[in-house]
């Protein structure tokens, strides 16, 4: 019986089963690097409190670690489009020569950032990561971008 919908919807077992990891494995990369970025930020806060330094050297530090963060998130999502390339089943990330590890982390950032050069094109099941990091690097750039106003606010007051 369940096969015979299966059939009739034109999905088999497998993809369904494969489009259910790409989506727990997106779940999980966005809300490991949500919660990376709001610990950074919660680290990067104290920390600023309690350093001494001029205030624009204050800024530098800041823009250098966030900086350290968003690349980190970036290859969060890299090592999930890794894992989804090298797994049959899951889609492919199609260039114009053969996809290797860094190449994924490239992906990543081009996404991360909704830069969208189009270069490495994703199909199949792994293009829901390309749009949920897409939406995800957007988010945390912006919640990078706020911290900063308000951070440079504090320390160009003082």
């Amino acid at each position: 019986m369940i096969n015979a919908s299966f059939a009739q919807s034109g999905q088999s077992l497998e993809t369904i089963q494969s489009r259910t990891v790409v989506a727990i494995l997106t779940l999980t990369l966005v809300v490991i690097c949500v919660v990376v970025h709001y610990e950074a930020l919660n680290w990067l806060t104290s920390l600023l409190k309690r350093v001494t330094l001029k205030p624009r050297q204050h800024i530098l530090l800041l823009i250098f670690a966030i900086l350290i963060v968003h690349v980190v998130e970036v290859w969060i999502f890299g090592i999930g489009y890794y894992s989804l390339i090298t797994t049959d089943g899951h889609g492919m990330l199609v260039s114009s020569h053969r996809i290797g590890f860094l190449d994924c982390i490239y992906y990543s950032a081009v996404c991360f950032t909704t830069l969208g050069l189009g270069d490495v094109v994703p199909m199949g099941a792994v293009r829901f990561v390309t749009g949920s990091e897409a939406l995800t690097g957007f988010v945390l750039l912006t919640w990078s971008a706020s911290f900063t106003f308000v951070e440079m606010q504090r320390f160009w007051k003082s």
